[in-house]
């Protein structure tokens, strides 16, 4: 042991014995040169005499009052304003020390001038050997980077944020930013420097500043809570053809800010709106320990659901899909991630009641969340039979096997389709929803259903298609110049079903999404984001709403809509009863799907879901609602998003034509 501590200890005495013995000969030669100053080189014999007790007294009490400073434990690269601080409290304390001392040891003492010069000259012999090597090195990176190529690079942005990444990118020779000013907001602050570089001018000013200064990289180091101003500032990146990074939203100042922490920015960073946050602690307190089941676990809500389970600690957690691949691939990561959960994956067909409910037994789970469904809009008109036996009957299954083991919590996740729905994916989770509500009637277990609107980034939804789009070279496609949606990242879709299904805020929960997009701004956004222009570069085309699709979404009903509240930025409501004859209704849509008659489909589902609108050219005449059901009444509109099997929402973007 004593060998391993050795070798870093003889260095660090050796490196403050080499600090130390410097600052004691500046000191003595700050004295001399003090005295040649004051006197043009001719020192008189007096003082002559006394000049080297003089100078040993200053190199006492400038070293004493250097090492209570603790200047010799100095880093050259990291100091900073703190330390020059540091550095001038010495010199000021060594030279009290040197002119209270040097009357009484070093008669008649130095003439006043002396103390104040070599005050100075100590001083700045003491910042310049500490500070030196620093300005040296930054220098020489600059060198360094402008022969290997460095983009020319803005930093947007002139706060704490800013100044650290700059000190950061310029302390580091092989960075590949060569810095050549800020952009603020400010008028004021145009031509002040901020870490050595000028401020030179306002974002406002952005594009001529990219052209004059020949930039090709602009750093984003601003609040991602002002998303009008990013989408403004990448626009005009676009349009000069330059590319753009931006700092995390979640970084702290408390902690080095860098380059590495540089990321391209994201659609969610888009979002007109501030991110929802949960309390982890209450999610904590809910999860670990618990066991758990879920469905649908292959796809991006499901894994997502699964990935945040494990995370908060639960104790057991049973995956379940009927894609293999995804499922093992899954829980394989998840059980090697954490080893200390019990991770089971279940190949399972939510269709065959016995196989739910021998899982449910076998495993007995306190939560069950529901993110298996068929979500793709257009297909689902094409085969209605397939919606109704996925979404109807296997969330069915789901929540009678759910109630059987005797599991506490039974989570749906549902869609702002299945309001006021026009197609039949949305009729369909509508009437999964009232399956749900009709079991809670007579169940002990807590049922909660939540929708969800347009989730960016998961499997199949709008953002991934528009990547693809536009990595292809477009077109981008978008269903109409008019279509709007609310939209949610998968991290607050997933916090809301936890929070939502497990901390007994109701039996129906919409996150509070704010004003909805449209899907034109997002795909122009997008093509932005590639460093590309809309309509030069990457064409924007209009293909028409698909059959099902509507304008815009709804999130509650007329009725759920006056019961409901807000609380944490979920919407609480309401929903209606179902039928009473409810039982004999579904039976009856059982035989239908099985005889795959979709007209007749079609109409059993207008009967249950009266507010149902299906697609022009299918004859559903009206079935008046039966006793207890409450008419589906009008609804607000609201952007659109499909929620299903732990993906997320269909998009309102259609494939590029061939």
């Amino acid at each position: 042991m004593p060998r391993v501590f050795a070798d870093p200890l003889g260095k660090r005495v050796m490196r403050y014995a080499l600090i130390l013995s410097l600052d004691g000969a500046f000191a003595a030669l700050a004295l001399h040169a003090a005295m040649a100053l004051r006197f043009d080189a001719k020192i008189p014999p007096l003082y002559e005499a006394v000049l080297p007790q003089a100078a040993a007294l200053v190199v006492a009490v400038r070293l004493a009052a250097n090492v209570a400073a603790r200047l010799h434990c100095w880093s050259f690269r990291l100091s900073g304003l703190p330390d020059a601080v540091r550095i001038a409290c010495a010199g000021v304390a060594g030279s009290a020390l040197f002119v209270a001392l040097a009357g009484w040891l070093v008669p008649p003492g130095m003439p006043r001038i002396v103390y104040a010069l070599e005050f100075f000259l100590s001083s700045s012999a003491f910042a310049a050997l500490r500070f030196g090597p620093r300005v040296a090195l930054r220098w020489w990176g600059e060198v360094l980077r402008r022969r290997s190529g460095a983009v020319r690079t803005l930093i947007v942005g002139v706060d704490t944020a800013a100044e650290l990444l700059a000190r950061d990118i310029q302390r580091d020779p092989q960075s590949r930013y060569d810095i050549v000013g800020f952009v603020g907001t400010d008028p004021a602050q145009i031509g002040r420097r901020l870490d050595g570089k000028p401020i030179l001018g306002l974002v406002r000013e952005l594009a001529h500043l990219i052209e004059y200064q020949r930039v090709t990289m602009v750093l984003l180091a601003i609040p991602r809570s002002d998303t009008a101003g990013l989408r403004r500032i990448i626009t005009v990146c676009a349009s000069c053809r330059v590319q753009f990074k931006v700092l995390p939203a979640t970084f702290s100042l408390s902690e080095r800010v860098s380059a590495a922490m540089l990321d391209d920015v994201a659609p969610e960073d888009l979002l007109p709106r501030p991110p929802v946050e949960f309390d982890r602690r209450e999610l904590r307190r809910l999860i670990a320990g618990r066991r758990a089941l879920v469905t649908g676990a292959g796809g991006s809500i499901g894994g997502e659901i699964c990935r945040q389970l494990v995370y908060y600690g639960v104790r057991q957690l049973v995956l379940v899909d009927m894609n293999e691949n995804e499922l093992y691939l899954r829980a394989r990561r998840l059980a090697e991630e954490h080893p200390e959960v019990d991770v089971r994956a279940e190949v399972a067909d939510l269709r065959e009641p016995a196989r739910l409910a021998r899982l449910g037994q076998r495993y007995l789970p306190e939560y069950v969340f529901h993110a298996a469904a068929h979500k793709h809009v257009p297909l689902m008109e094409d085969a209605p039979e397939e919606a109704v036996k996925n979404n109807v009957f296997g969330t069915l299954h789901v929540a009678r096997a759910a109630d059987a083991c005797g599991a506490k919590r039974f989570v749906l996740i549902s869609t702002d389709k299945a309001v006021k729905p026009s197609s039949v994916m949305g009729a369909t989770k509508r009437v999964a929803e009232l399956v749900v509500r009709d079991l809670a009637r007579t169940s002990r277990m807590k049922v909660t259903a939540v929708r969800f609107g347009n989730v960016l980034g998961s499997a199949g939804s709008v953002v991934p298609i528009f990547k693809d789009q536009i990595a292809r070279g477009g077109p981008v496609t978008v269903t109409h110049r008019d279509c709007t949606r609310y939209f949610m990242t998968i991290p607050e879709a997933v916090g809301l079903v936890l929070v939502a299904g497990l901390g007994d805020y109701g039996e129906l929960c919409v996150l509070d999404m704010g004003d909805p997009i449209k899907i034109d701004n997002l795909a122009r956004l997008m093509v932005a984001l590639s460093g590309r222009v809309a309509g030069k570069d990457i064409q924007i085309v209009y293909s028409g709403l698909r059959p099902g699709e509507k304008l815009a979404e709804e999130l509650l009903t007329e009725e759920e809509e006056q019961s409901h509240a807000v609380r944490d930025r979920i919407r609480i409501a309401k929903s209606p009863s179902p039928p009473l004859d409810l039982a004999q209704r579904l039976a009856e849509l059982r035989r239908l799907a099985e005889n795959a008659d979709q007209e007749g489909i079609l109409r059993a589902l207008q009967a249950l879901v009266p507010s149902y609108q299906p697609r022009a050219g299918v004859v559903a005449p009206r079935v008046p609602a039966a006793v207890g059901n409450a008419a589906a009444p009008r609804h607000r509109a609201v952007p659109e998003r499909a929620v299903a099997p732990g993906n997320a929402p269909e998009p309102a973007a259609v494939p590029a034509p061939a």
